[in-house]
Parts: C-alpha cells; sequence; structure tokens
C-alpha cells in the first residue's frame, strides 16, 4: 500500500475520532505519534498501515520492548492500534482486526501514593490555627485525615450534615450513596473551634449551608483544596507528591496497619465493590516487608 494512501488512512481515523468523540488535542496527538511510529516501521517492511498483518504488529510491539518502552507505554501504543483497525473494519477497509489476537502487556498495579504517620503529623501542623483561615485549613487536613472522604465530598459537605453529639458525619458519595462516617476526637474538637470562631470570622455576617467557607462566605472549591494541601505539603518539607487523594490513601493504609478489616475501610472509603479497597493491603503488606527486611535477624 503506498505511503500516502496509509498518511490519507490515518488522517480519516484522527478526524472521525474528533468528531465523534470529541478527544482532546493531546489525546489524538498520542494517537497520530502511535501510529505514525508503527506507519514508519511498516514501511521499512514494504507494508502499510491498511495491509498490516498481526505477524507485523506482533513484531513492531517486539521492538518497541527492546528499546526499553514501558510495559504502559506499549500497552497505549497497541490501544491506538486496535482503535485504528476497528475504524477500518467498520469502514470496510479490512476484512479483519489484526489486532484482536494480540494480548496487551500485563500492567503491575500501581501501588496509591501515602504518607507515613509522622508526615500527616508534620502536615496537620503546618497550618496556622491562630487566624481564621488557618484553623479552617486545619480543620479540614484533620477531617480529611480522619474521615477518608475525597475531596469532592469534603467540599461540598453542608452543616445539617454534621451531628457534633454523635460525632459522625453524613457523607453523599458517588453515585448518590449515602453513608455515615466517624469523625474521631481530634477532628471533632477543631470543628467545634472552627464553627465558633473561624467560620464566623470567615462569613462576616453573611449567611452560608456550607461546612467550610472562603473569605468571600462562598464554599471552598477542590482547587483551592488542592492547593492547600500542597502549600502546607511544602511548609512541612514534605517531599511526596501531595493532592487530596494522598490524605485518603494515608487513612485507609493507616487504619490498616492498626488492624482494621477490610470491610470496615470498604464501608468508610464508600467503596461500592471490595475489590477496589483491597489495593490497600497491598500498601499495608509493602509497610510489612520494609520492616521484616530491617528487623528480622534473617530478613
Amino acid at each position: 500500500m503506498p505511503v500516502a494512501d496509509s498518511e490519507e488512512s490515518l488522517e480519516r481515523f484522527l478526524d472521525a475520532l474528533w468528531l465523534e468523540h470529541g478527544l482532546s488535542e493531546n489525546t489524538l496527538k498520542a494517537y497520530r505519534g502511535d501510529l505514525e511510529a508503527l506507519n514508519a516501521y511498516l514501511s521499512e517492511h514494504e507494508v502499510g498501515l491498511v495491509a498490516a498483518q498481526p505477524h507485523h504488529l506482533h513484531a513492531f510491539l517486539h521492538t518497541m520492548f527492546q528499546r526499553n518502552a514501558s510495559a504502559r507505554t506499549v500497552a497505549r501504543c497497541l490501544s491506538a492500534q486496535r482503535r485504528f483497525y476497528r475504524y477500518l473494519l467498520r469502514e470496510n477497509r479490512i476484512a479483519q482486526d489484526p489486532t484482536a489476537e494480540i494480548a496487551a502487556p500485563k500492567l503491575g498495579r500501581s501501588l496509591p501514593a501515602s504518607l507515613t504517620e509522622r508526615q500527616v503529623e508534620d502536615l496537620l501542623c503546618a497550618p496556622d490555627t491562630g487566624t481564621a483561615l488557618g484553623l479552617r485549613d486545619r480543620t479540614m487536613l484533620e477531617m480529611f485525615y480522619a474521615t477518608g472522604l475525597r475531596v469532592s465530598e469534603l467540599v461540598n459537605l453542608r452543616i445539617n450534615e454534621l451531628d457534633a453529639i454523635t460525632g459522625v458525619v453524613r457523607v453523599m458519595g458517588k453515585g448518590g450513596k449515602e453513608r455515615l462516617v466517624p469523625l474521631g476526637e481530634s477532628a471533632l474538637d477543631y470543628l467545634q473551634h472552627y464553627l465558633n470562631q473561624a467560620r464566623v470570622d470567615l462569613l462576616r455576617g453573611k449567611k452560608s449551608d456550607a461546612l467550610f467557607v472562603t473569605r468571600r462566605a462562598g464554599a471552598m472549591t477542590r482547587q483551592a483544596c488542592w492547593q492547600m494541601i500542597k502549600r502546607y505539603g511544602l511548609i512541612a518539607g514534605i517531599r511526596t507528591p501531595l493532592s487530596p487523594h494522598t490524605m485518603r490513601h494515608a487513612f485507609a493504609t493507616h487504619l490498616l496497619n492498626h488492624g482494621a478489616d477490610l470491610r470496615s475501610v470498604q464501608m468508610l472509603l464508600g467503596h461500592a465493590d471490595l475489590s477496589t479497597t483491597q489495593i490497600y493491603t497491598h500498601v499495608a503488606q509493602e509497610r510489612l516487608k520494609k520492616l521484616h527486611a530491617e528487623h528480622h535477624p534473617r530478613g
């Protein structure tokens, strides 16, 4: 197949992706790069994109591994190929999908980033609680660590969802599923101080049903929450990349490290499926392996 024909097929495919699925410019650029690399390889073997057979694609993916490409990079490239050849099949340009029998490389499940208990303590102590904003931020950090809430769940909390007497917060999670999460003594104590002092100062007489508010009396946003955690991470000298989800990981990991059962952690996190929670057992196991290696005489 002529090179020009291959390039034309590629352009039509990318146009179809953009029109039908509205993919971002970065995604389309990634597809283009992967398929142009495949086209260049096939051209060296006098084969065009449309005429490629499974053994050609196998050979190309093998060369990627030989060039030390990661399994994730190879998997992404194969995904681009699958989409391209399914498009050609749908357009009746080919009779069979050459990627149909090609297995994707196995990707190791990445462990979520977490923090040590000492790092969490340093982070919690970073805000200046002598100011209204500092007390609000300390309370939010305490809430993150005490509850494992998602950032959207925390910033969307309303005053009436907090039961300070029983020490429980009512959370509306993914899919509109409601759960009750205990706060713990420290988080509850800071919440009381925040509600009695900092929140009143920040609102300046204005009304809001949001639990956490800004100096303009509006509700905290996800973006502001991200920036807040990163800022205090720098103050605390934490080099680990931080996000609200890092606190959620720390919450789950530390619970398991201290003997909590997986089902209870699942309920607290609001996971619909236990398999989603099970990744945290791997985090705990990594800690146990490290302790064993450091302290066991034959570690």
